[in-house]
């Protein structure tokens, strides 16, 4: 048992019948009244995320997990595969286990966080940011470099990122996998 002190991002907890993991938190100490957490969860069986106030000393249930290094191989539809990266083995998970699945390009390594209860991948952790090639944006507008103007953009793997207007489609660009934002280019 843990209690809000140990709360951080990323520790995963049993509330309400199901596992979250914590994806944002805040202590708020008022000056009047009790301390309390302020959270967002997010359920690692449907993703669906949550906003719950813990008073402060509150228990809470939290679940012992390991972290593995595995590969992404494919995606077969609503399937995820991956490989862990010392013994082989592969396993697959829904596409809901994942933050940012649009931003998975095969052979990336990833942490996947598993419940040493039962052996359960939990979710799935991304790197910071990854390195993909835009495969079709429009050309930008000569003379409209004045103000901060980003155009849409697709990358390899198919998802669609705002980007400044002198990125050109062959170019690679480094992408914030929490928000899924343009953060620079890459030269070769």
């Amino acid at each position: 048992m843990a209690n809000t002190s140990d709360i951080r991002n990323g520790l995963c907890i049993k509330y309400n019948h199901d596992i979250f993991k914590i994806i944002e938190f805040l202590h708020v100490k008022p000056g009047k009244g009790p301390a309390f957490v302020r959270t967002k969860l997010k359920s690692v069986t449907t993703g669906k995320v949550i906003e719950n106030t813990f008073s402060a000393g509150h228990k809470i249930d939290d679940v012992r997990v390991e972290t593995h290094k595995f590969q992404f191989l494919y995606n077969d539809g609503e399937f995820y595969h991956f490989m862990n990266v010392e013994d082989y083995t592969q396993i697959r998970l829904l596409e809901s286990a994942l933050d940012q699945p649009k931003l998975l390009k095969e052979g990336e390594v990833v942490t996947v966080i598993i419940n040493t209860e039962d052996n359960m991948p939990l979710s799935v952790e991304m790197p910071a940011s990854v390195v993909l090639e835009v495969t079709h944006t429009e050309p930008g507008v000569k003379g409209n470099t004045a103000t901060n103007a980003t155009k849409p953009a697709t990358v390899e793997t198919g998802a669609e990122v705002n980007v400044p207007l002198f990125i050109n489609e062959g170019d690679k660009i480094r992408i914030e996998t929490e928000k899924g934002t343009y953060k620079e280019r890459i030269k070769e």
